[in-house]
């Protein structure tokens, strides 16, 4: 975990096919809420696409690194203190090449916080 006590995993399975669910709680006391934003922390999207990574990263057993994002949609704002428990759901698919195309979906309760494609290559 690049940012230690970020957020912790709850649960990751794969569901079917190359699909995966993880349920994670973000941790509203880490010290990155303290500069993002004092007063109404807002989840850093930055912070959110490493999550993906790490658990790309757990689904595949390897070690990646990011070569693309073609679309990466925030689209409601993550408040720790109000919605700290999100479901991330996630497509991987593994390429001949050595290439990991992730499809993500992030949400809190019924709202869609985060849509992502990208492409990763195994290290």
């Amino acid at each position: 975990m690049l940012l230690k006590d970020f957020y912790q995993v709850r649960s990751f399975e794969k569901t079917e096919g190359q699909n995966y669910v993880a349920h994670i709680v973000i941790n509203k006391n880490h010290d990155v809420f303290k500069g993002h934003f004092p007063g109404n922390p807002v989840t850093p999207g930055v912070c959110m696409m490493q999550i993906i990574k790490e658990l790309t990263q757990q689904a595949i057993n390897a070690p990646i690194t990011m070569k693309s994002a073609s679309n990466i949609k925030f689209m409601a704002l993550i408040n720790p203190e109000v919605n700290s428990e999100l479901k991330l759901e996630l497509e991987i698919t593994e390429a001949e090449d050595a290439s990991v195309k992730v499809k993500n979906t992030t949400y809190f309760d019924d709202t869609t916080a985060l849509k992502l494609s990208c492409i990763y290559s195994k290290n």
